[in-house]
């Protein structure tokens, strides 16, 4: 259905663990096969995260979304197939060395009780640290900087109990950028967000991808979002899944099409620009049923009369 999809045409049976990912690109699956217990839930899936941008994978529920992103960040070890970091099969790689890589946001992370913001974003240097080695100048940098970049500063003090769901949400950004990896892996991070904040997440999202002002490249981001639209808007590169399969990847302008959604989300739609970023907008069409509407203006019997309390 989709020629933006590529295919691995290889007929190797077990991907080389220390074939290159493709140029750009430090991370990747090859032919990555996910189960739990005896349920399949990625069949030989294969995909390149592109350096320095955002991708997002989309898709119904319970299609391997989050799965997926788990096995990136080494928390579900493959069935089949393998995810490979810098080329090297991430299995055959240190842990430590590894979340200095590579940062993990899970969906409802869950902070200890009444610790302070700067405490918790203090903990992603976890990974730098050793018995011989400890706080360092290096560290109190990054914490600094992770904690400015998500405007969570003035919050410092505060415990993290008292906090908005987007405070919340951008002081667990701010500790994944204290842990300072090329790689953030975000699963569902606007969930349970009202819109505001969700833009306010996905803007700081963005600002993670885009390069810094003397040139540097900026973070490479792979996020899981139920709304195609936000989805749409936000990313460089999309991953429609479904069923555990990748349907079509690439450019949302390139791939996000009426018959990609019906394909992938049973839904007719229309799809039409965004008026503010000309990135593809979903509009659900049939079925639907329109607002029901009175034909006459005035107050029904049964309706509440101005100033009257019920």
């Amino acid at each position: 259905m989709s020629p933006s999809r590529s295919t691995n045409t290889s007929t190797d049976p077990s991907p080389t663990m220390t074939d290159a990912a493709q140029p750009g690109s430090r991370l990747a699956a090859r032919s990555l096969t996910l189960a739990y217990e005896d349920r399949t839930v990625v069949h030989e899936l294969d995909l390149t995260v592109p350096d320095g941008q955002v991708t997002v994978i989309v898709g119904p529920n319970a299609c391997g979304k989050s799965t997926t992103l788990r096995a990136l960040g080494r928390l579900l070890r493959p069935r089949g197939g393998a995810v490979l970091l810098d080329g090297t099969e991430l299995a055959r790689i240190p842990t430590k060395q590894i979340a200095r890589s590579i940062g993990l946001l899970p969906q409802t992370p869950v902070a200890p009780e009444a610790i302070t913001v700067s405490d918790l974003v203090a903990r992603g240097r976890q990974p730098h640290q050793s018995w011989w080695q400890q706080w360092s100048d290096e560290d109190e940098r990054a914490v600094t900087d992770a904690m400015s970049r998500t405007d969570v500063t003035a919050l410092a003090d505060r415990s993290v109990d008292e906090l908005s769901g987007g405070q919340r949400q951008r002081v667990w950004i701010a500790m994944a950028l204290a842990q300072d990896t090329d790689l953030l892996l975000l699963d569902e991070p606007t969930t349970y967000l009202d819109i505001a904040h969700q833009v306010e997440v996905l803007d700081l999202v963005r600002q993670l991808a885009s390069p810094a002002a003397d040139g540097t490249r900026g973070r490479t981001v792979v996020t899981v979002l139920h709304d195609l639209n936000q989805a749409a808007r936000y990313a460089d590169r999309l991953v429609a899944m479904k069923e555990g399969r990748i349907v079509a990847e690439g450019a949302p302008g390139d791939i996000v099409t009426a018959e990609l959604v019906r394909e992938v989300f049973g839904l007719e739609a229309v799809i039409v620009p965004d008026p503010v970023t000309g990135s593809p907008l979903v509009v659900p069409g049939a079925p639907w049923t329109p607002a029901t509407t009175s034909a006459s203006p005035s107050v029904s019997a049964s309706a509440p009369t101005p100033g009257k309390v019920l």
